[in-house]
């Protein structure tokens, strides 16, 4: 009988996709809620400036939501690079930072530094990261059209000139 299923390295490798399971879950929550916080805001504030015809301001808050979502995503990665730290992972905060925001972006321009046993774990950050920056752009599409449609009408409305 082969009982290599109850061996030692694949208890390891449930507990690493555990923890990077429930890492995906916590970050995708953060995103969620905060990137629902920006598109609220945006889309309160720009209802309101396009209906009094300010849109400069519409532009202001098109730019400054882009900002608020890159911070989002740098957040997104120093949770995961706490998380790496508490873990006892990676020994210096540059390097698990570095190392998170590498696998996020998916550019891969660290090599994996973890221990043997949590390799996985640069697959959780990835996915996680893929995710966020999907529902980030799908998002930003949205806040565009709202852009353009202000566009349209200041230069429609003769108040500027293209």
């Amino acid at each position: 009988m082969n009982f290599t299923i109850l061996e030692l390295p694949y208890l390891v490798l449930l507990y690493n996709i555990a923890l990077g399971i429930l890492g995906l879950i916590a970050i995708l929550f953060f995103h969620g809620s905060a990137i629902n916080h920006v598109l609220t805001r945006f889309k309160r504030l720009t209802k309101a400036n396009l209906a009094l015809a300010q849109y400069n301001r519409v532009f202001f808050h098109f730019y400054l939501a882009f900002v608020y979502i890159a911070l989002i995503h740098i957040v997104e990665i120093l949770m995961w690079a706490f998380f790496i730290l508490r873990m006892d992972l990676i020994e210096k905060p540059v390097d698990a930072i570095l190392f998170s925001g590498s696998c996020y972006t998916t550019v891969g321009f660290i090599s994996d530094v973890l221990p043997d046993g949590w390799k996985s774990l640069a697959f959780f950050i990835a996915f996680t990261g893929l995710f966020c920056l999907a529902w980030t752009t799908s998002i930003m599409i949205g806040m565009t059209n709202t852009y353009q449609n202000a566009w349209d009408q200041k230069y429609h409305t003769g108040e500027g000139e293209i």
